[in-house]
């Protein structure tokens, strides 16, 4: 993962329009597969306009993600026309990244933050959720930590110190994280998901289980068994709120775990099929090729040849 924060300013009447992920992906983190959208209102008040959807209005101390990645409007009311201000990879080359403009009004401050991640991963986290996920971290015990981070966060964008990229794309991960978990916690009962599922105390403890030892060779009685419950409530309820089978849902993670080993190094394709749950790399090599389109030899090589290009 890698992060990307933009110290923002703005005076009324004011309108930036942020680009889809899709688009911005590109500009942001060549190569990258995903990038996750979020803002932290530090001072003053804004609304998020996005098509078909009605304008939300937010005060300082709330966070936006934007887990599907759509384009929409940050505005200081809703119907302004977007500023033709500078261009996302203008602002991207300025040291320190900020952005400031507006009509003299009434100032908001926020911070825009882009994370780029592994796409799957990504699509796993987020399915189920909304457009968009509002919470405000000054109501949580967590608040005063989220928002003293994202002020280091800015801090460490300036600093010419080794390292410093890292310490973004990690700060950024938390405070990712962290905004999801408020928002699940506020949420009635009756959402699907993955985060759903993590909150469930059946399916979490299933997929707790699975994270914990995927190599392990589970069948559906002894999961359930762990999760304490039966085979068919389990079944039932993980296909429900995950979206898949307990056993499609281990093949999945183990096909994600063992990417990221491809990634990191040059462990033979026997010692990654163990690691990750396969008594044979063939049988591994059919799981993965299923998953990713490619043995992982030549899904490896293609990405060692990304690297090197970028």
């Amino acid at each position: 993962m890698s992060a990307i924060f933009i110290n923002a300013r703005f005076t009324a009447p004011w309108c930036y329009q942020s680009p889809s992920a899709d688009a911005a992906a590109p500009i942001l983190e060549p190569g990258a597969e995903r990038v996750v959208i979020f803002h932290l209102i530090t001072e003053g008040e804004c609304y998020v306009e996005m098509a078909n959807q009605p304008p939300v209005h937010l005060i300082a101390g709330d966070a936006v993600i934007f887990p599907h990645g759509d384009a929409h409007l940050m505005n200081s009311a809703p119907g302004l026309p977007s500023a033709k201000g500078a261009r996302l990879d203008e602002v991207l080359q300025r040291r320190p990244r900020q952005l400031s403009y507006g009509g003299g009004g009434a100032t908001t401050r926020l911070v825009c933050g882009y994370l780029a991640c592994d796409a799957k991963l990504a699509g796993m986290l987020m399915a189920g959720l909304p457009p968009i996920v509002r919470v405000n971290v000054r109501g949580s015990n967590a608040g005063v930590w989220l928002e003293a981070s994202v002020r280091y966060a800015l801090t460490e964008a300036r600093s010419p110190r080794p390292g410093g990229a890292g310490v973004l794309a990690k700060l950024s991960e938390v405070l990712f994280i962290e905004v999801l978990r408020l928002y699940m916690n506020e949420q009635a009962e009756g959402r699907t998901g993955w985060l759903a599922g993590v909150g469930d105390r059946i399916v979490g403890a299933a997929l707790n289980a699975l994270h914990n030892t995927p190599a392990h060779a589970w069948t559906l009685d002894e999961l359930a068994r762990t999760a304490g419950t039966s085979r068919s409530v389990l079944a039932e309820r993980f296909q429900h709120l995950v979206g898949s089978s307990p056993m499609q849902y281990l093949t999945k993670w183990r096909m994600l775990l063992a990417a990221n080993l491809l990634c990191r190094g040059q462990l033979s394709l026997a010692h990654i099929a163990a690691d990750v749950g396969y008594q044979t790399d063939t049988a591994f090599s059919r799981a993965f090729r299923r998953e990713f389109g490619l043995p992982p030899a030549a899904w490896r090589k293609g990405q060692t040849a990304s690297a090197q290009i970028q």
